[in-house]
Formats: structure tokens, sequence, C-alpha cells
């Protein structure tokens, strides 16, 4: 593998500009118009990125829904019934089953939990637990998990519950979480796959930002590293952000660093909220009851990340159906409050809104995302001219 220096890749910085697009609250194809004007004056967008995620979003309902967290955020007001006069804490946003993963804490400890924060904003709690909720009930749809939609529900709250009455408790695999620790291990992907799979990527030809190389460099084990610059597209949601992975030899194996744009959250654009905005990544992670991954920083507008094969989201395909999935889900709603408990004073009114609210409000709510995102999909389908 061929290494260079980044300096030769350096750009001028692109300040975002501060105009607000007024969200469409009309058809998906009207909304991602609208959220995607506002985007590009946040950022340079990539656009070879962005007619990706508009492909992939006529795969299935769940990868829309991965996809357009802008789209949840439009609707809200209008599906979220009982869910939205929940009390404002500091929500991960685009939180759904995919999620989570698997990351390295300062001890070395195999650490799981929510592994991206791109669209952390102040919301009503219940985004977060309508938004998992719904990615369980549409990958049940999908096959992709077995136990029932009330149980899936059931689990999450339950856990979520668990973790309020408890005061969080982050998800360190090492002495307890026995089953989870398993499975997650289970998930790791081997090295020579991962490695060979990342260095056959094609080159990064874009000129990075000083501010994306400072934190690249930063990033790395050394200063001074020789490395290569790949384009690798991940997630479904962070399409169409500059983003760039630097691979280098370091003392006998390859790292490699990941470094994005870090840009306000659709929730603002979804809220007609006017810049300049407040970026909330960085506050969400170090508030949050978690282990932190010591290799996670955030330079200027940008957040970077170490990725290597013990960096992974579990796989669905892993888990023994009906016991390891409830115990996932009711895993994922307890990391959830994790989040949540973060926000000061948020514990006391999360549970007296627990204790008042209808029994069915998260059933509910779930129930007309479902069944707006199926009808999203369909029209999304026919906008790019896939029939059936």
């Amino acid at each position: 593998m061929s290494t260079k220096k980044t300096t030769s890749k350096r750009a001028k910085k692109t300040q975002p500009q501060s105009e607000a697009t007024p969200p469409v609250c009309g058809s998906i194809v009207e909304a991602t118009a609208s959220y995607e004007q506002w985007l590009a004056k946040q950022t340079s967008v990539v656009t070879a990125d962005i007619e990706h995620k508009h492909s992939q979003m006529t795969l299935s309902p769940f990868v829309l829904l991965r996809a357009t967290f802008y789209r949840f955020a439009d609707q809200w007001d209008q599906l979220a019934g009982a869910a939205a006069a929940a009390p404002i804490v500091l929500t991960v946003g685009d939180l759904h089953i995919e999620n989570f993963g698997t990351w390295r804490d300062a001890e070395g400890r195999l650490v799981w939990g929510v592994n991206d924060f791109d669209e952390a904003c102040y919301a009503p709690f219940t985004v977060d637990l309508v938004r998992l909720t719904v990615s369980a009930v549409i990958a049940i749809a999908e096959s992709h998990l077995s136990l029932s939609t009330e149980r899936a529900c059931e689990e999450i709250l339950r856990g979520y519950k668990g973790a309020l009455k408890a005061g969080g408790r982050p998800f360190v695999l090492a002495e307890d979480h026995g089953w989870l620790r398993d499975i997650a291990y289970a998930s790791l992907k081997k090295p020579t796959d991962y490695w060979a799979k990342l260095t056959k990527l094609p080159e990064e030809t874009a000129l990075l930002p000083d501010s994306a190389v400072e934190c690249m460099e930063r990033l790395m084990p050394e200063r001074g590293l020789d490395y290569a610059l790949v384009r690798r597209i991940a997630g479904e949601g962070s399409l169409g952000r500059p983003r760039y992975t630097g691979i280098a030899p370091y003392r006998g194996g390859l790292v490699a660093r990941d470094v994005k744009a870090m840009l306000p959250s659709a929730w603002q654009w979804a809220r007609s909220e006017v810049g300049p905005y407040e970026i909330l990544y960085a506050v969400a992670v170090g508030r949050a009851i978690r282990c932190r991954d010591p290799l996670v920083h955030s330079t200027g507008q940008w957040i970077g990340r170490r990725i290597a094969p013990d960096c992974s989201r579990i796989e669905l395909t892993n888990l023994q159906p009906e016991d390891d999935e409830a115990k996932l889900l009711a895993s994922m709603g307890w990391e959830t409050a994790n989040i949540h408990l973060g926000t000061p004073g948020a514990e006391t009114k999360i549970k007296k809104f627990l204790r008042d609210a209808d029994g069915d409000w998260l059933n509910e709510a779930a129930e007309k995302y479902v069944n707006a995102i199926n009808n999203d999909w369909e029209v999304w389908k026919a906008h790019m001219g896939i029939a059936g």
C-alpha cells in the first residue's frame, strides 16, 4: 500500500452559512429537496454520495428510515401524538437498532453502546425511543428480527426504565454482560479481511481542509506518520457530508482514522431554526453515562475516530431468536437512557412523564411512523423510476 503526506491535500476552510430553509411537511421528495438545499449551506456537499444515498433509499423502508432523520424530524409534530409533549433532553436524534457498536475504552476494555451522534439535538426524550422502536418494528417486518412488535416495544421501554431506576450504567463487556460479549466478539471483523478491504478502496482525490488534516493527524498514534487517504462510503444518514479516511503502517500493523464533518442536526432544520447553529456531537458524548472512546476527537467542525476490526456493530444474524433479540433491545433501551441521563435534571422529569403518560403512547407513535415510512418508500421508489 503506497502512502503519502496529506500536506498536499489541504484546502481552504469553508464556513457554514446561517440561512435556514423552512421545512416543507409535504412529500418525501419535497422534504428531501428542501433539506438538501439547507445542507448545502452548511458544508461542501459530496454530490456523488448524495446520489448514492438517493439510490440506497429505494432498497427498503429500513434503509430509507436510516437515511432520512430529517423526514422523521419534519413529521414529528404530526405523528408523535402524546410523545410530543415529553421533556426536552439532549438526544441522539438519529437513533435506530444499527446505531450501536463496540469500541475500546482507555483501559482497552471492549465497550458497547451508541456509536454515532451526528444528529445530536435538544428534543423530547421520546424522539429516541420512538425512532428506536420504529426501526425495530420495520426490522421485524423485513424478517431481520423474529420477536413480535409488541414484545419489541415492551423490551425497549423495560430497558429504558431499568436504567432510569439504576441511575444508568455503561456496557463494559468484561465481567458482566457475558451474553452480549459473546455476540459482540462473534460480530467482530476478521483483521485480514478488514484491512484487505480497506486498503483496496479508491484513493481520495479531494483536497482536505486544514482543520480536517489537523483532526486526522492528531488522532494518529504518532505525529509525522505517512498515511494514505482513501475514499470510504459509510452509513446512510451521513452520506453527502465530507468524509476522509487515512490508513498508516504503524509498528508492524495498520491503523486507520476516519474524519467527517460535524454539521447541525436536521432537527434544527425541521424546527426552522436560524443559525448560527450549535453542533452537539461532542457535548452528547461528553455528558452521557459511558466509558468514552479515547480515540474520538473533534477539531473545529470535524469529528475523528479510530476505525478497526474491533469497532463493529452487532450483526442481527448472530442473535438467537427471541431471547437474544429481547435482551439486545432492552439493552438498547438502557443505553438510550444512559444518554438522556447526561442532561441535568432530566431524570425526575422523564420519570414523571412515564408515570403520567398513557400506556400506549410509544406503540401509537411507532405505528403512525411505520405507516408513514412505508408510504414514503413507495413514493420515493416512484420518484426514482422504480416500479412496484
